[in-house]
């Protein structure tokens, strides 16, 4: 396999593996054909290019064999084959991750779980909503909200599948009040490495039995087991939302107000920060145009509840205290279509990212709130003083900043060089401000090297022991997150 980093251009060719391994491959090829049919098992040529990258592009290597199971019983007979060949196995859902963790690099087999598409129910007494990890963020939130609940987690990516969320612990715009995905697992069915089936949490709101390996699994980037049923935590549906876009003329202030309002004690749904050049970049790229535009930054809140009245309260507060502190002005986006037409702009940044540049590459640190203008101030300083864009926007409410370099028309030995000492400085700064390298993306292949960078050496000890303990073959996800 050609030698990959996140710094290259995603152009790989691929190689020719070895005559052993080969053997092990073709000999799980056949055990494989004789529990799954054509429609369910790929090989070589049959499968489309697009199994070979995730939504960056910046890793690129096809699986030697595709399997598309419906049920753990099936990703169980997958892994057992797979661990007696030893062949690596790689879980892949939406294929809308940023960091390369669904990508094979080792070629071997990947479990497409995008067919395990069912939600199965809600359970009403427990308010929780059992589901398949092939099922898309957008319809459980959509089914459970059809019940009269609410599926708290919120990334911006609504296609991702839910067990993409719980692989890599997404967070999203909801996450300041409700916390992220691992607050909303209850319980999950996990096949491990050797093909045993196991389930781990349970329906009780406590527990003290022991380790929790629930949540050690959430997060874990398909690196100790594979999920392939969860519990999901249900809320009341809020009866009432209420979102205020404020501007102001300088995105220091707009920062700086963002640990002003934590510390009232209010606790808004959702505090995001972007600046002018995103609404720039989306009103080319969505081809509309963004209300109350003209300010050099804003803070975006939603405020829900169960009394009108308290909402209010909470974003009268919130709009005096910005207005003290330099907000040009509050909107309350108390029309629907207004209010829709914000956020949806907020969930294309992305998008309007990736369509203003030849390439891109992103990073998705997070720093304690006291400490996020500090990290804005340096981005910006270090953009300007090295001659690369980088942008950005972030869920302010947890620190958690997606800043996106960009590479426009440098050239290729340019753009590897600044993008490795952005890479460099970006993440080096955020440490330095005590925070860490991913807030909800994961590190998958791109961020290893600066995840071991960053982290304490005993630390790093203890997550191998625990892969070398749940996945002694090393097949679960290979050269990810350690």
């Amino acid at each position: 396999m050609d030698n990959i980093n996140p710094t290259q251009s995603a152009q790989f060719s691929q190689t020719s593996m070895d005559p052993v391994k080969s053997d092990r491959i073709e000999g799980a090829l056949e055990e494989l054909k004789e529990h799954f049919g054509p429609d369910a098992l790929k090989s070589g040529s049959e499968i489309n290019s697009d199994y070979g990258h995730d939504e960056m592009e910046t890793v690129f290597h096809l699986p030697d064999i595709l399997i598309t199971p419906t049920c753990t019983e099936d990703v169980s007979q997958v892994l057992r084959i797979a661990d007696r060949y030893e062949i690596p196995v790689v879980a892949r859902g939406g294929g809308t991750g940023l960091v390369g963790g669904s990508v094979a690099v080792e070629g071997g087999i990947m479990i497409d779980l995008a067919g395990m598409n069912k939600i199965i129910g809600i359970d009403v007494t427990n308010a929780m909503l059992i589901t398949q990890p092939g099922v898309l963020l957008k319809d459980v939130a959509a089914y459970a909200k059809d019940h009269g609940f609410l599926y708290a987690p919120d990334p911006g990516e609504k296609t991702a599948t839910i067990g993409g969320n719980i692989s890599t612990n997404a967070g999203g715009m909801r996450a300041v009040k409700y916390g992220v995905t691992r607050n909303s697992v209850e319980a999950i069915t996990v096949v491990t490495a050797p093909g045993d089936i196991v389930n781990l949490g349970g329906i009780v709101s406590k527990n003290s039995s022991g380790f929790d390996l629930k949540d050690l699994i959430i997060g874990s980037e398909g690196t100790l087991a594979i999920v392939t049923e969860a519990r999901l935590k249900l809320f009341p549906l809020p009866k009432f939302s209420t979102s205020l876009l404020i501007p102001f003329n300088d995105y220091h202030a707009a920062i700086s107000n963002v640990p002003r309002i934590l510390a009232t004690g209010i606790r808004p749904t959702a505090l995001e920060f972007f600046e002018e050049d995103s609404i720039a970049l989306w009103e080319n790229y969505a081809h509309d145009s963004f209300p109350e535009k003209g300010f050099k930054a804003y803070l975006l809140l939603t405020f829900d509840g169960a009394s009108q009245q308290a909402i209010e309260e909470a974003y009268e507060e919130t709009a005096e205290l910005c207005l003290a502190h330099e907000a040009a002005d509050v909107f309350v986006l108390d029309d629907q279509s207004l209010s829709d037409q914000v956020w949806r702009a907020r969930d294309s940044f992305l998008e309007a990212f990736k369509n203003s540049t030849s390439q891109m590459d992103e990073i998705d640190a997070v720093v304690p709130v006291g400490s996020l203008a500090d990290m804005v101030d340096f981005t910006h300083s270090y953009s300007e003083n090295n001659g690369i864009r980088i942008g950005g926007f972030g869920h302010a409410g947890n620190g958690n900043l997606h800043l996106y370099i960009c590479r426009d028309d440098l050239n290729d030995r340019d753009w590897r060089t600044k993008l490795r000492l952005a890479f460099d400085a970006l993440y080096g700064k955020a440490y330095e401000l005590q925070g860490k390298i991913s807030g909800e993306h994961g590190i998958g292949y791109a961020k290893r090297d600066y995840l071991v960078a960053t982290t304490q050496p005993q630390v790093l000890t203890m997550m191998r022991a625990v892969k070398r303990a749940l996945d002694p073959k090393n097949i679960l996800n290979p050269q990810k997150v350690i």
